[in-house]
């Protein structure tokens, strides 16, 4: 019995995350009711503050879910990795409301200063990535790991933000492959750089697996974390 409730409370606490996302992303942060989230999620106002108590943990809530690894398998090479989760992340971010409403209150100014960024997150992960990378020698002995992922997480963040505001008709998976391209060339070992696939088809390759990635995690006893 537990168990089942335990699973159903992730389940709840899910859906009125989703909802939030969706709402915050369509009408912004301040804009977003309570009453609309309520309505979106079709929960009661007790189970919705049983998980977040007020409107600014929601949104904490929405920060925190878009920093994910989720559908990036273990590869040989950990620049692979780091390569696949940022492909990944430009292929779910305008299908998916949790992702695009991070990225638009890290931009907001006013929802910055009350809730910060996932920006720090994101870059300690790519420098793991990235650290790792150097320990197996696939990075110029000259890089500095830290630096770069925060030079990534700019560049992507960017990528995605000045692309909205141009004349025409951007694929985000597209510009993203360019951007690993550029920076790959400038950091990664000779031997490495040709193995590393960063073309935006694997974008999509990516995320057609995510159901078989998601199935093989839920069945396993070992979550897949970095």
């Amino acid at each position: 019995m537990a168990v089942a409730q335990q699973e159903r409370a992730i389940r709840t606490r899910k859906i009125i995350l989703e909802a939030a996302a969706a709402i915050f992303d369509e009408r912004g942060y301040e804009a977003t009711t309570i009453a609309e989230v309520l309505e979106r999620a079709e929960v009661t106002k007790g189970a919705l503050y049983f998980h977040f108590p007020s409107k600014g943990d929601l949104a904490r809530g929405v920060l925190a879910a878009a920093v994910t690894t989720d559908g990036v398998r273990p590869h040989a090479l950990k620049l692979q990795e780091m390569v696949d989760t940022l492909l990944l992340l430009a292929y779910r971010l305008p299908r998916e409301p949790m992702l695009s409403a991070a990225l638009r209150m890290a931009v907001d100014p006013q929802s910055r200063r009350q809730f910060g960024t996932a920006w720090p997150d994101w870059t300690e992960l790519l420098a793991g990535f990235l650290r790792d990378a150097k320990t197996r020698g696939e990075l110029l002995a000259h890089v500095d790991e830290e630096e770069i992922a925060r030079m990534m997480v700019s560049t992507w963040t960017g990528v995605r933000v000045v692309t909205e505001g141009l004349p025409g008709t951007y694929d985000l998976p597209d510009e993203i492959s360019l951007l690993l391209r550029l920076v790959l060339a400038g950091v990664a070992t000779p031997t490495v750089l040709p193995r590393l696939d960063v073309s935006a088809a694997r974008a999509a390759h990516l995320y057609d697996d995510m159901p078989a990635w998601r199935a093989e995690t839920a069945g396993s006893a070992v979550g897949i974390t970095h």
